[in-house]
């Protein structure tokens, strides 16, 4: 690659949102998790070096990150890795679920360019233990919530409607008495385990993957969006970032995104900010 070309390459990366699936273990197993997560997944092969190295270059880039997975927090170096972010002055929001937050991290979670966004299913114990296969989730959840807003840490929140009569707006309503902003909703999707049988279909995407915006898996896979973990363009253990998304298995991928025409959920909205649907949206601003 000559030097005008990796220049343009990395300008064309200046203000993309890269979502890093630090990991696809969580505590919880959601019946619907795009990723198929839960207590015995992977953290797959991506090592703390090798987050810090793509951080590094993000930072380079001019790009935001996001965590998410997987729980980010239980990877083994999510501490090294937060760190590393925030001494590079690169704005990051941690998806977490919110259910065990060492103490230790409240200080590195308070730095300016850090928020935080979670999932949230309903304002009953129960109905969330239903979706989430943890009886003691909410009140975690909840619990970590409130010291969040307390310290003044942006909070975001991702209410997904799985079961009927899920208790939604209720969810809402407790949320924003919590002081959380950026409350969106978002319909159960045909992704990962909410899938029910057959192959991969495009037709459940927002339509923005790619759309300056792209994630890396746990294995180091490149893919336009977190929910469209089929589309894999290239492994950043073997090449620069900015070189696999200027390729052009990349760009045989983008084809097969549907338009943005797609009807979403009410407030899903994806034409009106600039991110993916949830769980992976991230709300400009924050």
């Amino acid at each position: 690659m000559t030097v005008l070309h990796e220049r343009a390459t990395l300008a064309t990366l200046t203000g993309w949102h890269i979502a890093l699936e630090l990991t696809g273990r969580c505590q919880l197993a959601c019946t619907h998790c795009y990723a198929e997560s839960g207590p015995a997944a992977s953290h797959g092969t991506m090592t703390g070096d090798d987050w810090c190295h793509l951080i590094s270059e993000a930072a380079v880039l001019g790009a935001r990150v996001q965590y998410i997975g997987g729980e980010p927090t239980l990877h083994p170096q999510f501490e090294r890795i937060l760190t590393h972010t925030t001494e590079l002055g690169v704005p990051v929001e941690v998806f977490t679920n919110l259910y065990r937050i060492r103490e230790s991290w409240w200080e590195l979670l308070s730095r300016s360019g850090v928020s935080l966004a979670t999932s949230y299913y309903s304002d009953k114990p129960g109905e969330h233990a239903q979706i989430t296969g943890r009886a003691d989730g909410y009140a975690r959840t909840r619990t970590n919530i409130v010291r969040a807003v307390g310290l003044g840490i942006p909070v975001r929140a991702s209410i997904v409607q799985v079961l009927p009569g899920q208790r939604v707006e209720q969810a809402r309503g407790e949320l924003e008495a919590l002081g959380v902003t950026g409350i969106r909703l978002d319909e159960l999707r045909g992704i990962g385990r909410g899938r029910l049988g057959g192959q991969a279909d495009p037709s459940q995407l927002c339509g923005r993957c790619g759309d300056h915006r792209v994630a890396v898996s746990p294995t180091g896979h490149v893919t336009p969006c977190v929910m469209a973990r089929w589309m894999v363009a290239g492994d950043v253990q073997a090449e620069p970032l900015s070189r696999i998304v200027a390729g052009s298995t990349w760009r045989e991928w983008l084809v097969q995104v549907p338009a943005r025409a797609r009807v979403c959920a009410p407030e899903c909205a994806p034409s009106a900010d600039s991110n993916d649907c949830a769980p992976a949206d991230q709300v400009d601003g924050e």
